[in-house]
């Protein structure tokens, strides 16, 4: 069967997570709480690639969260 490597292209879970260099149980998360696009097909996760680079823009777009002078952001340690 051949593979569809375009914009059109329905990725895995896995294919989500090597694309965005992630784990698939990151992935999962993310799709179960609705924070990235997707669709289930037989109780199975699916995305379709062009949602996915639509979504990575939006995100890269974003104002990130500033911290007010003296705190730390999520993460950071002293």
């Amino acid at each position: 069967m051949p593979t569809n490597t375009g914009e059109d292209a329905i990725l895995t879970i896995k294919q989500v997570a090597e694309y965005l260099k992630v784990t698939e149980r990151t992935i999962y998360r993310l799709a179960a709480a609705k924070k990235i696009p997707a669709f289930k097909v037989g109780g199975t996760w699916r995305f379709a690639r062009a949602d996915i680079d639509s979504w990575i823009k939006q995100q890269s777009a974003a104002k990130p969260e500033r911290a007010t002078p003296g705190t730390l952001h999520k993460g950071e340690r002293k």
